[in-house]
């Protein structure tokens, strides 16, 4: 199984992250969210990681020109778009894509289904809530492009076993505090979602 660790605000905690396997990591472009970081700091780090990790940058709210001109200018190479849009604009933006799905109701994750997606539990806010998503609206679906968000840790993973979701997303799960990550929780995690 993949593994995102979003939220990254610092060099250290993105190495650290590659280093125990994560195979992506997150880099929230939304100014209100705690784990805030602008375009020029993410580039820092994203110029000192090694090749074959995915960079994903998240949006919210933003034209497709401008998700282009902040993707072109941290260097991320997939922009994770966090509010709904519609296809139109969708295809507008040059970035490669990754929509997510806040769903409400086991008929929300109908939408994007012949496309890689990313499902989170809706709330008011964006991203980072640790509300989870009920795991039966998955019972009998195609998982298999689906990138699981919301209220995962490394205890609960392991109920993830036998969807066949392509992959999990995580952030407040895997802090000390937000922004900033604790090694043993990123550790865990990826250890428990790589062994599922």
């Amino acid at each position: 199984m993949r593994v995102k660790i979003c939220g990254i605000t610092n060099l250290a905690d993105a190495l650290h992250a590659i280093e125990m396997g994560a195979d992506a990591l997150g880099f929230v472009f939304y100014p209100p969210s705690p784990r805030y970081i602008s375009p020029q700091k993410a580039r820092e780090i994203i110029e000192k990681l090694p090749p074959f990790v995915e960079k994903v940058g998240l949006f919210v709210n933003e034209s497709a020109s401008s998700i282009d001109s902040i993707a072109k200018e941290s260097g991320i190479s997939l922009a994770q778009i966090h509010f709904d849009i519609d296809p139109q604009e969708l295809s507008a933006i040059e970035t490669p894509t990754l929509p997510v799905i806040r769903a409400k109701s086991s008929a929300d994750i109908s939408k994007y289904v012949d496309r890689y997606r990313l499902g989170d539990a809706y709330c008011e806010a964006y991203g980072g809530s640790g509300k989870r998503l009920n795991l039966e609206w998955f019972r009998g679906r195609d998982c298999s492009k689906i990138i699981l968000a919301g209220g995962l840790s490394s205890d609960n993973l392991i109920e993830l076993r036998g969807y066949g979701f392509y992959g999990v997303d995580v952030s407040s799960a895997t802090e000390a505090q937000k922004g900033i990550k604790d090694p043993i929780k990123v550790e865990k995690f990826i250890y428990n979602a790589k062994n599922i």
